[in-house]
């Protein structure tokens, strides 16, 4: 039965924010707003009457935006490879393995996970007044559980969704089908200590898995693994079973502080596990925009890519640079870098911009605890000036240890959205900036868009993520959407 057969016309605004709040299970989610949420909280976001409305032109924009990402992971990964061989430039193995331990560097480089992608692809989409922009691509998202549960909760209210109200658990399900070729795998997704405040919509992803019937998955920390010569065993509701996806939820650049890693990449190498997303460094860099954008790289890529994947792509990836320190010959500059209108030759040459004129951001690329986020993000003309040029003096200095990038920065169009105001438990109109964050499953050679979540932030907020005051909400389609 569709939601929209479960439509109840008599609900007012006020009555169907009650029941989301009622119904959606309660401290789940609290990674969506941080600490600052009181642990009375029932909900750590702003509560919308209804999912946010997109145009049919947004949704069919973003249905093939996933295969033009998968399309973009293949090429990445087929460039780091032939990086490592020699057969292109040394330099672009240089720059996506700068500050990786060996341990990661060799595990990466293994044969064996060689054509390994992520079987998930979550970008973060702004919408401009020009269209939209991919301001970053994780392969290693949370919210997956929070957009499920939200979907579920708004279908009894009567709402069709984008990836329909389970597109996220039969996503994830048939993820998992096509990575182990069995019609109903056992997934362990692993959430590391660092990560726990996904624990609960992790669990949350797993009962809903397990009560599909695609498929049988339990959230455990790592420690909970058994290891034998032939398997890894978890224990389930059924008892003790053998695993056939571990689902990483841990970062790499916490990889040694998270128990028993080393036996499940033993088991992966020795096929008896699948592991996803793969430990791959390279793929969740942040840098890989501006090799996408490099000239000396661009017959590759267009080699590599389709003319529309192409196309498309360099419209929706933004202007990025490596912030780099080392000095140019005279005749260089920073390809595509301009300061009034004449080339970059050296990143002072940025300091003295004004304001205005600093439409970008500096952010980490990588393996680090600062990339995940908003945590690193630095929007130039929030800063001083002092502050602006200690900003990439301090991104040039960390470069051998967590690169930083410099790209454009795009605004956010502005949008409309209601909200339950608690202190007043009113219905409110809130002038906002949004971003989108859909959820693509990989299922062979489709990337299958199941589910959005859109993020609202107060219109003042200069960086849009998930806090207190914003509005966080699945997607539907509305011939009035944006």
């Amino acid at each position: 039965m569709s939601c929209a057969a479960k439509a109840r016309p008599q609900d007012t605004p006020l009555d169907r924010v009650r029941f989301v709040t009622d119904h959606l299970p309660r401290h789940l989610f609290r990674s969506v707003a941080g600490t600052e949420v009181p642990d009375t909280a029932a909900t750590s976001w702003r509560i919308a009457p209804q999912p946010f409305p997109l145009s049919p032109t947004t949704v069919s924009s973003l249905q093939t935006l996933g295969g033009d990402l998968l399309a973009f992971y293949r090429a990445i990964n087929k460039l780091y490879y032939q990086s490592v061989r020699g057969s292109v430039p040394d330099f672009v193995r240089r720059y996506l393995e700068i500050g990786k331990p060996e341990h990661i560097i060799r595990l990466q480089r293994q044969n064996r996970f060689k054509q390994d992608l992520p079987g998930l692809i979550r970008p973060d989409i702004i919408l401009t007044e020009g269209g939209m922009i991919a301001s970053e691509l994780d392969s290693v998202p949370g919210g997956m559980g929070f957009v499920g549960a939200m979907g579920a909760t708004y279908c009894e209210l009567g709402y069709d969704q984008v990836g329909e109200y389970d597109g996220i658990v039969r996503g994830f399900a048939r993820m998992a089908q096509a990575l182990t070729s069995i019609e109903r795998p056992l997934i362990a997704i692993i959430v590391s200590t660092e990560s726990e405040d996904y624990r609960g919509e992790m669990l949350w992803l797993a009962q809903a898995v397990r009560d599909s019937g695609l498929a049988d998955a339990v959230t455990i920390k790592p420690e909970e693994l058994v290891f034998t010569e032939d398997a890894l065993i978890v224990e389930t509701p059924d008892g003790g079973r053998t695993v056939d996806l571990v689902y990483r939820f841990f970062e790499l650049f916490d990889v040694l502080n998270v128990p028993k890693q080393e036996l499940v990449f033993y088991a992966a190498r020795h096929k008896r596990v699948v592991v996803n997303p793969p430990a791959k460094s390279f793929l969740e860099e942040k840098l890989a925009f501006a090799l996408f954008h490099l000239p000396v790289l661009e017959a590759w890529w267009r080699m590599e890519l389709s003319p529309d994947v192409f196309s498309r792509l360099r419209r929706v990836l933004p202007d990025t640079w490596i912030l780099d320190p080392q000095s140019l010959p005279p005749q260089a500059d920073i390809s595509g870098l301009t300061v009034g209108g004449k080339p970059v030759q050296s990143w002072s040459q940025l300091y003295g911009l004004s304001k205005s004129e600093r439409q970008y951001v500096v952010k980490p690329s990588g393996f680090s605890e600062l990339a995940w986020g908003s945590k690193g993000v630095k929007v130039a003309n929030d800063l001083t000036r002092d502050e602006w040029m200690a900003v990439i003096d301090g991104g040039l200095a960390m470069y051998e240890k967590t690169p930083h990038v410099l790209q454009r920065f795009h605004k956010a169009r502005r949008v409309q959205t209601e909200y339950f105001d608690a202190a007043t438990e009113q219905i409110k109109t809130m002038d906002g900036r949004a971003r989108l964050c859909p959820y693509y499953f990989v299922v062979g050679d489709e990337a299958l868009l199941s589910g959005i979540l859109a993020t609202i932030v107060p219109v003042d907020k200069r960086l849009i993520h998930g806090m207190a005051d914003a509005v966080m909400a699945p997607c539907m389609v509305a011939e009035t959407g944006y």
